[in-house]
């Protein structure tokens, strides 16, 4: 009866800080794989661009995968000198929306590398 009692766990002999300690050296490669894919990650992240507009193709952008806007490009005919606010919104949309996506698309491909480990979301 003595012996169903016993769960395993407990401050036995043995047992305590220094068991956990011969999987340190697995630990710290699987970080280290892990920081290098992340790297390589980051890296494709930056080649790959995402294209945005808004009203209607008013106003169009191009941003990469590293946050850095590429290309602005404004129809002319949305230049209204009477109408500023209306051009200032479309760039504050198309802009919001860019980055927006861009973030989407970090958490698709870092999701994939981070899911597992059960880290907050945006951490890396």
């Amino acid at each position: 009866m003595s012996g169903k009692k016993r769960s395993g766990g407990g401050g036995g002999a043995g047992r305590g800080f220094g068991g956990g300690m011969p999987n340190m050296g697995s630990l710290m490669s699987q970080v280290q794989k892990l920081q290098e894919e992340m790297e390589k990650t980051q890296a494709n992240l930056a080649t790959e661009e995402i294209t945005v507009s808004a009203g209607g193709g008013a106003v169009t952008i191009v941003v990469n995968g590293a946050r850095e806007f590429k290309q602005v490009t404004i129809k002319p005919e949305v230049i209204d000198p009477d109408d500023v606010e209306m051009l200032q919104d479309l760039l504050l949309a198309v802009f919001n929306d860019a980055l927006q996506q861009v973030k989407q698309l970090e958490e698709e491909r870092m999701g994939g590398l981070t899911g597992g480990m059960g880290l907050p979301p945006g951490l890396f």
